[in-house]
Protein backbone atom coordinates (compact mmCIF):
# COMPACT_ATOMS: atom_id res chain seq x y z
CA UNK A 1 0.00 0.00 0.00
CA UNK A 2 2.82 2.45 0.71
CA UNK A 3 5.09 3.96 -1.86
CA UNK A 4 8.83 3.96 -1.75
CA UNK A 5 10.39 7.39 -1.90
CA UNK A 6 13.96 6.26 -2.62
CA UNK A 7 13.35 4.94 -6.07
CA UNK A 8 13.04 1.48 -7.51
CA UNK A 9 16.55 0.25 -6.75
CA UNK A 10 16.46 1.13 -3.06
CA UNK A 11 19.12 3.86 -3.19
CA UNK A 12 18.81 6.52 -0.49
CA UNK A 13 20.38 9.56 -2.26
CA UNK A 14 20.97 10.92 -5.70
CA UNK A 15 24.13 9.87 -7.43
CA UNK A 16 25.51 10.40 -10.84
CA UNK A 17 26.64 7.66 -13.04
CA UNK A 18 29.94 6.14 -11.95
CA UNK A 19 29.62 7.26 -8.33
CA UNK A 20 31.11 10.76 -8.84
CA UNK A 21 30.07 13.75 -6.76
CA UNK A 22 28.47 16.82 -8.34
CA UNK A 23 30.83 19.53 -9.56
CA UNK A 24 31.07 22.44 -7.11
CA UNK A 25 30.25 25.65 -8.96
CA UNK A 26 30.95 28.12 -6.12
CA UNK A 27 34.12 30.21 -5.84
CA UNK A 28 35.90 30.21 -2.50
CA UNK A 29 37.01 33.84 -2.02
CA UNK A 30 38.68 33.39 1.36
CA UNK A 31 42.19 32.70 -0.04
CA UNK A 32 41.80 35.64 -2.42
CA UNK A 33 40.88 37.99 0.43
CA UNK A 34 43.83 36.71 2.50
CA UNK A 35 46.27 37.41 -0.33
CA UNK A 36 44.81 40.89 -0.89
CA UNK A 37 45.13 41.77 2.80
CA UNK A 38 48.77 40.66 2.85
CA UNK A 39 49.50 42.76 -0.27
CA UNK A 40 47.74 45.75 1.30
CA UNK A 41 49.91 45.50 4.40
CA UNK A 42 53.07 45.17 2.30
CA UNK A 43 52.22 48.29 0.27
CA UNK A 44 51.23 50.26 3.37
CA UNK A 45 54.62 49.52 4.92
CA UNK A 46 56.61 50.06 1.71
CA UNK A 47 54.91 53.27 0.48
CA UNK A 48 56.59 55.67 2.94
CA UNK A 49 59.98 54.20 2.01
CA UNK A 50 59.42 54.92 -1.69
CA UNK A 51 59.73 58.69 -1.31
CA UNK A 52 62.53 59.74 -3.58
CA UNK A 53 64.81 62.69 -3.63
CA UNK A 54 68.36 63.82 -3.40
CA UNK A 55 69.56 63.62 0.21
CA UNK A 56 70.26 67.17 1.44
CA UNK A 57 70.78 68.93 4.73
CA UNK A 58 68.13 71.63 4.26
CA UNK A 59 68.35 74.87 6.25
CA UNK A 60 65.89 75.21 9.15
CA UNK A 61 63.33 78.06 9.22
CA UNK A 62 60.15 78.89 11.11
CA UNK A 63 58.01 79.03 7.93
CA UNK A 64 54.88 76.90 7.82
CA UNK A 65 54.49 73.98 5.42
CA UNK A 66 52.58 74.53 2.16
CA UNK A 67 49.60 72.44 1.13
CA UNK A 68 50.54 70.74 -2.14
CA UNK A 69 47.85 69.11 -4.28
CA UNK A 70 50.24 68.03 -7.01
CA UNK A 71 53.84 66.94 -7.00
CA UNK A 72 55.97 69.96 -7.99
CA UNK A 73 59.11 69.91 -10.09
CA UNK A 74 62.13 69.88 -7.79
CA UNK A 75 65.59 71.26 -8.54
CA UNK A 76 68.16 70.28 -5.89
CA UNK A 77 71.63 71.69 -5.24
CA UNK A 78 73.96 69.50 -3.17
CA UNK A 79 76.72 70.77 -0.88
CA UNK A 80 79.36 70.20 -3.57
CA UNK A 81 77.39 72.32 -6.09
CA UNK A 82 75.95 69.41 -8.10
CA UNK A 83 72.50 70.20 -9.57
CA UNK A 84 69.67 67.66 -9.88
CA UNK A 85 66.33 67.87 -11.67
CA UNK A 86 64.08 65.56 -9.64
CA UNK A 87 66.68 62.76 -9.04
CA UNK A 88 68.69 63.17 -12.26
CA UNK A 89 72.01 65.03 -12.23
CA UNK A 90 72.17 67.73 -14.92
CA UNK A 91 74.62 70.49 -15.86
CA UNK A 92 73.57 73.99 -14.74
CA UNK A 93 73.49 75.18 -18.35
CA UNK A 94 70.72 72.68 -19.26
CA UNK A 95 68.26 73.60 -16.49
CA UNK A 96 66.04 75.83 -18.64
CA UNK A 97 65.77 73.36 -21.52
CA UNK A 98 65.05 70.42 -19.22
CA UNK A 99 62.41 72.34 -17.27
CA UNK A 100 60.61 73.38 -20.45
CA UNK A 101 60.53 69.72 -21.51
CA UNK A 102 59.28 68.49 -18.12
CA UNK A 103 56.71 71.18 -17.28
CA UNK A 104 53.20 69.87 -17.91
CA UNK A 105 51.30 73.12 -17.27
CA UNK A 106 53.77 75.40 -19.01
CA UNK A 107 55.43 78.37 -17.37
CA UNK A 108 52.94 78.39 -14.48
CA UNK A 109 54.32 75.07 -13.19
CA UNK A 110 55.42 75.22 -9.56
CA UNK A 111 59.18 74.65 -9.19
CA UNK A 112 60.82 74.02 -5.82
CA UNK A 113 64.52 74.72 -5.35
CA UNK A 114 66.10 72.62 -2.61
CA UNK A 115 69.55 73.91 -1.62
CA UNK A 116 71.78 72.14 0.88
CA UNK A 117 72.68 74.37 3.85
CA UNK A 118 76.36 74.00 2.95
CA UNK A 119 75.85 74.59 -0.80
CA UNK A 120 77.52 77.68 -2.28
CA UNK A 121 75.05 80.57 -2.37
CA UNK A 122 76.25 81.55 -5.83
CA UNK A 123 75.25 78.19 -7.32
CA UNK A 124 71.76 78.39 -5.81
CA UNK A 125 71.35 81.99 -7.03
CA UNK A 126 72.56 80.97 -10.51
CA UNK A 127 70.08 78.08 -10.63
CA UNK A 128 67.20 80.34 -9.58
CA UNK A 129 68.12 83.03 -12.10
CA UNK A 130 68.31 80.47 -14.94
CA UNK A 131 64.87 79.15 -13.98
CA UNK A 132 63.45 82.67 -13.93
CA UNK A 133 65.11 83.63 -17.24
CA UNK A 134 63.51 80.54 -18.80
CA UNK A 135 60.11 82.12 -18.04
CA UNK A 136 59.04 80.20 -14.93
CA UNK A 137 57.62 82.52 -12.27
CA UNK A 138 56.29 80.15 -9.59
CA UNK A 139 59.59 79.34 -7.84
CA UNK A 140 59.91 78.43 -4.17
CA UNK A 141 62.76 77.58 -1.81
CA UNK A 142 62.36 74.44 0.30
CA UNK A 143 63.46 74.46 3.93
CA UNK A 144 62.84 72.33 7.00
CA UNK A 145 60.87 73.64 9.97
CA UNK A 146 62.77 74.47 13.13
CA UNK A 147 61.80 72.28 16.05
CA UNK A 148 59.68 74.14 18.62
CA UNK A 149 61.54 74.52 21.92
Amino acid sequence: MGMSVGGAKGGGGRRRRGGRKAVMSEINVTPFVDVMLVLLIIFMVAAPMMTVGVPLDLPKTSAKALNAETQPITVSVKADGAVFLQETAIPVEEIAAKLEAVATTGYTERIFVRGDGAAPYGVIADVMSRIQQAGFTNIGLVTEQKPDN
